[in-house]
Order: C-alpha cells, then sequence, then structure tokens
C-alpha cells in the first residue's frame, strides 16, 4: 500500500491534519493503534485562537453550542485570567471534553475522503530522499511520500527518528475520576490550589463530570488504583468540599511531563502534537497546541504534495512552531509551580504579585493572549483577525475553502485554483494575502498584490 501522507495517531492533531489534507485533495491514510475510538478525556479547554481555526474549518459553531463559556480562567486562591477582552470572535475558552473535538474533526476527515486503519500499530519506520515505509505489527509495510508522528507522548515515530524527548516529570500521581455530584460547583470551572493538593472539576456536559485531583503527600506509581476516598479527602481539601460524590464510571492514575523534541522534521517525517511537546496541565494548553501544531503543517504539505510550494516551505513549519512549544513550556510550567508553591508566606507573595501584575492592563493582555493562543504570531506572519467581508460574510469563512485569502477589491487573474479573492467591507487601498491557517503572509498596496502573490505562491 502506497499512500502520500500517513498520520500515525487518529487524536486531535492527526484528525485535523487528516481533514486538511483529504479537503485538498491529497490521498491520506491515518493510522491509529486503538480498534476503535475512546472517550478518554484530559483536556476539556478549547482556547480562543483554536476556536478560530475550527471556525475556519466550519467546527466552531457546533461545539460551542454544546459547551459552556468561561470568560474569567480562575489560577489559583482568587488570582484570575480576564479572557473576555480577548480581540477575538470567541472571547473566552470552551470547555468540551477532548472526545467532542476528536468526534468533529473525524467526521470532517472522513467526509474529505481521508482513510482510517484502526488497530494498526507502528513498530518502526525507515526513509530515503524519495519514499518512507512504515512497519506495522504482524508484518504490514506501507509506504509514503511524507510521515506525521501525532501518535503521543510515547511516540514510535520519534523514538524510530532516534531523537531524544529531554525533560522531565513536573506532576507525578495526578488522579482522574469521572463523578456524578449531589451539588455540582457554580462555576462552570472549578478550579484551585493550596499548595499540597491541587483539584478542578469540569463538565461532560451530559450530567457527569470529570475531576482532576493531586495531593503533593500522597505520590505512588501510577499503577496504584484510586480511590473514591481519595478524591473525596483533596477535593474537599481544596475547594470546601467534594460536591457530594454520588458515584463513579470511570478512575486513574497517570504522571504529567515537561518535554520538547530538539527537532520536527527529519527528512520526511514530521512531529506534531505530544509527539513534539508535553506541558503540564496548567493553563488547559496541550491539546490547543497540537490543533495548531497541524493547521500550520497541514496547508504546508498540501502545497508541497501539489508541487506548488515555494523552496523551503515545509522547513518553515519547525522554525514556526517550535519556538511556540517552548514558549508554551515554559509559560504551562511557571503556573503549574506557581499553583504548588507549598509555603504560606510564599503563597501570599504569589497573590500579592500576581494580583499587581494582572492589574496592569498590558500584562494582563499579553497573559491571556499567550494562553489563548491569540496573542501569539510567527516571524514575518502577525495572526490574522476577522473582517466582514463586502458580500456579508467574515474572513475565516472564505477560509473554510482551504486557499489562501487576497483581500483586496481588485481582481486577480490566474491563480483562482490557489486564491480565493475576497473584498472586505472597507478599504484604504493596500491588500492583504491572508495563508489558509488564517495568518497573514503579505499586506501592501493593492496594485502590488499580483506580485506579491506570485511571489508567495509560484
Amino acid at each position: 500500500m502506497h499512500t502520500t501522507v500517513a498520520i500515525i495517531g487518529a487524536g486531535p492533531t492527526g484528525l485535523l491534519l487528516a481533514g486538511d489534507l483529504a479537503h485538498a485533495g491529497i490521498p491520506v491514510t491515518v493510522f491509529e493503534r486503538r480498534s476503535g475510538t475512546s472517550n478518554l478525556t484530559r483536556a476539556f479547554g478549547v482556547h480562543a485562537r483554536t476556536l478560530e481555526m475550527l471556525d475556519a474549518r466550519g467546527l466552531a459553531d457546533g461545539l460551542i453550542a454544546e459547551g459552556a463559556r468561561v470568560r474569567r480562567l480562575r489560577l489559583f486562591d482568587g488570582i484570575e485570567l480576564d479572557l473576555s477582552r480577548l480581540p477575538s470572535r470567541f472571547p473566552y475558552l470552551l470547555i468540551t471534553p477532548q472526545y467532542r473535538v476528536e468526534n468533529a474533526l473525524a467526521e470532517r476527515a472522513l467526509k474529505a475522503g481521508a482513510e482510517f486503519r484502526h488497530g494498526a500499530r507502528l513498530t518502526g519506520l525507515r526513509q530515503d530522499d524519495d519514499l518512507v515505509t512504515l512497519e506495522f505489527e504482524g508484518g504490514d509495510t506501507v509506504t509514503a511520500d511524507y510521515v506525521v508522528g501525532a501518535d503521543g507522548l510515547h511516540s514510535t515515530v520519534r523514538r524510530s527518528l532516534g531523537l531524544p524527548f529531554p525533560g522531565k516529570a513536573v506532576l507525578t500521581s495526578i488522579m482522574l475520576a469521572d463523578v456524578r455530584l449531589a451539588t455540582p460547583p457554580g462555576d462552570v470551572l472549578a478550579v484551585d490550589a493550596v499548595g499540597d493538593a491541587f483539584a478542578m472539576v469540569a463538565p461532560f456536559g451530559d450530567g457527569w463530570y470529570r475531576i482532576f485531583a493531586w495531593n503533593r503527600d500522597n505520590q505512588v506509581d501510577d499503577r496504584t488504583p484510586v480511590t473514591l476516598d481519595e478524591i473525596r479527602a483533596v477535593t474537599r481539601r481544596v475547594h470546601g468540599t467534594d460536591f457530594g460524590i454520588t458515584e463513579t464510571r470511570w478512575m486513574s492514575r497517570f504522571h504529567s511531563d515537561e518535554r520538547q523534541a530538539p527537532r520536527y522534521r527529519v527528512g520526511r517525517v514530521f512531529l506534531a502534537g505530544d509527539a513534539a511537546h508535553v506541558h503540564s496541565p496548567a493553563g488547559g494548553q496541550g491539546m490547543n497546541t497540537g490543533l495548531q501544531d497541524a493547521a500550520n503543517l497541514s496547508w504546508k504539505l498540501a502545497a508541497t504534495a501539489q508541487g506548488r510550494a515555494p523552496e523551503g516551505l515545509l522547513d518553515t513549519y519547525e522554525a514556526e512552531r517550535h519556538p511556540v512549544g517552548r514558549m508554551v513550556l515554559r509559560s504551562s510550567g511557571t503556573l503549574i509551580r506557581a499553583a504548588m508553591i507549598r509555603s504560606a508566606a510564599g503563597r501570599r507573595a504569589r497573590n500579592t504579585l500576581g494580583r499587581i501584575l494582572l492589574g496592569l492592563p498590558p500584562v494582563a493582555r499579553r497573559a491571556a493572549g499567550i494562553i489563548s493562543g491569540v496573542g501569539i504570531s510567527y516571524p514575518g506572519a502577525p495572526r490574522a483577525t476577522d473582517v466582514t467581508l463586502r458580500d456579508g460574510g467574515r474572513l475565516y469563512e472564505a477560509l473554510r475553502d482551504g486557499r489562501h485569502v487576497l483581500l483586496t477589491d481588485q481582481s486577480l487573474e490566474g491563480y483562482e485554483d490557489r486564491v480565493l479573492v475576497a473584498a472586505p467591507g472597507s478599504t484604504d487601498g493596500t491588500a492583504c494575502l491572508i495563508r489558509p491557517d488564517g495568518y497573514v503572509a503579505w499586506r501592501g498596496p493593492a496594485g502590488e498584490a499580483p506580485a506579491a502573490v506570485a511571489r508567495f505562491l509560484p
């Protein structure tokens, strides 16, 4: 079997990538070791920048209809981050379980023509200048022009490339429990820390809640069973109540690492999502960062597979996304270490400093921008804000076409298959070329747009 792009892993990152490639007409096959879908959910938050990217794929509104919005993100001890002033159509954190995001992305990928092979466990790969050969358990062999490893923390793709994954465990013995509550929290997302313990309560939206809990005084192996008494005790310790836990359907224990691969590309093989970087759960940035990796890589792979990419385009994936992964690792690590300060004096100092800093508008905007992703841009390619078009639509609706969008009131000849021309609602004589991932490739006088498009899209 041969496929143009093979994606290893059917989590959110792999699914968004598969949908984009299939939508662009690129033969793509997703290989997943699980035999079917899973309801395992560690992520519950979809940030504003990710919602913008999902909006550009026609998926945001459906998820928002089923989720709950958090406009002020509580960090610890009453310290909150105001998301309501984000310069976005989505000035909030959307609380929805990861499996709903996966379901929406999987449905889109299937409709676009992506192929799925479940129960396919990768054992290794090798590559030359022309092809990548994948080897699967049972002796099956597949060749691909390009491979993306979206296969998580224990990535077989990354190990097969011989890449290290330096870092360390930042939190061990994190407990998870799906429970019903007699008295649900008043806040959509109940989260707090008391130095020795942490507990977050997030809704599935169907009457069940996920509790994430951590107790410094009971650090045990991941294989140690979780008891409901442990969950109740830590939740009461942090929130003053266990919200009347009545029953549970699932409990587990895991540890959270901070790690990043030194490279995201080796030849024809790429890493994305948790295969490339893992972070602490603070700020809920893990799944979001992976989805944004996929949005950055997909259009570049599609253009290359179609023979329409400018020289070096694939190299810009690592150049743009590796610094973002490093920044998220640092910001989430700072948050979790601040939350886990043990001494009362240290927590008082943290709270005083936090209130002072977040009371300064520039600092608050910067912090909200980093955590939400709205404040993240690439060198020479700032994030494109949504604008109203002359026909009453929006820029991010136009991006659903999958092509670059040229915002101008003038015509463009010869690029109809690669560029969608859209007239903005108001114009000042400039034009703007927007990449398929919602970043600005070029901005300048409208008369120079044809030459700019020819430079960016040879």
